[in-house]
């Protein structure tokens, strides 16, 4: 199979590319504007034959659609995951996540591949009443601009599901974890207890409740949904069966480090606008395919932490 992946070289999308070219009967076309990928995600990829590296962004539909040629599959991983200033460059979501899907499914339509996984959220269930959040659970009002623009991507691939004979496979994750990870509270905490390990200031109260996967886990779930699953729109929730408080994290964190800050709070059950306070996802659906985690959320944590120990220059890339 010769898969064609958006956002390769970023977080999720190089550790897919790793993934599959660990299967000798796989290709793998990797498409990315560099803007927060990283060439060194990439540098075993590279080495690979079965490999091949495409400079180029989403938003250039004839670029695009000739690196995509030959392929049978695509996964769509590029996007803006900056939630949390979403407010400050609302055009960024709806151009590098909806129009981007818009022109990656053209893409598609002109090279007749039919087969798309999608990196969704589970932030389009805003802040959800039912919990844990089962995958046909009523949609509240949108709470970030991030998760109203995956939301609109979602539709799109229904929509070419059903208008252009498409198989679409949407993926809601919680928050990933694990190595070259890159933005996230576990990042953005190492970063700061790096600079100053005597104090840690968090956003909110620190009793937000959130669910995390570890990456590799991440994965074998998206795998198995497109190997077993048969409907013409697939969607499922991929993440643990379990929470934690952001404080837990901080101590799992702090544990690792050696360290033991002072903890200070901006107060209040939200990091930010649209930050929401309790996420839990219902992962019944994918764990019907045989599918289940083998890392716990304070794995993930651990796991994360001394990756970006052993790669600091991670945060000076970031910077």
């Amino acid at each position: 199979m010769k898969y064609f992946i958006t956002g390769g070289a970023g977080f999720i999308g190089s550790n897919m590319a790793d993934r599959l070219l660990a299967e000798p009967e796989n290709e793998v076309v990797v498409y990315d504007n560099f803007s927060t990928g990283r060439r060194e995600f990439l540098e075993d990829a590279l080495k690979n034959p079965r490999f091949t590296l495409v400079e180029g962004d989403t938003l250039d539909l004839d670029a695009m659609t000739k690196a995509m040629a030959g392929c049978e599959f695509v996964f769509h991983f590029a996007a803006n995951a900056d939630v949390r200033m979403g407010c400050e460059h609302p055009s960024k979501d709806l151009q590098q996540n909806t129009i981007a899907t818009f022109n990656v499914l053209e893409a598609m339509r002109a090279n007749d591949i039919k087969r798309i996984g999608f990196s969704s959220t589970g932030s389009v269930y805003g802040e959800a009443e039912v919990i844990p959040t089962p995958e046909d659970a009523p949609f509240p009002i949108q709470t970030s601009l991030y998760g109203a623009s995956k939301l609109a991507g979602e539709g799109l691939l229904a929509a070419y599901a059903e208008g252009f004979g498409y198989t679409a496979y949407i993926f809601r994750f919680v928050s990933i974890l694990g190595e070259r990870y890159t933005h996230g509270h576990v990042f953005d905490f190492c970063k700061k207890l790096k600079d100053d390990p005597t104090k840690l200031y968090v956003l909110g109260n620190g009793h937000q409740r959130k669910s995390y996967l570890y990456v590799k886990d991440c994965m074998e779930a998206i795998l198995t949904v497109i190997r077993n699953a048969k409907e013409k729109v697939n969607i499922y929730n991929l993440g643990t069966d379990e929470y934690c408080e952001v404080n837990d994290s901080i101590g799992w964190i702090s544990e690792k480090l050696g360290v033991n800050p002072e903890l200070s709070y901006a107060g209040g059950e939200r990091g930010w606008i649209g930050d929401n306070p309790f996420i839990y996802l219902d992962t019944k659906k994918v764990r019907s395919l045989g599918w289940e985690p083998k890392a716990t959320i304070a794995d993930g944590v651990k796991k994360t932490v001394e990756y970006l120990q052993a790669n600091p220059w991670v945060f000076e890339a970031r910077d």
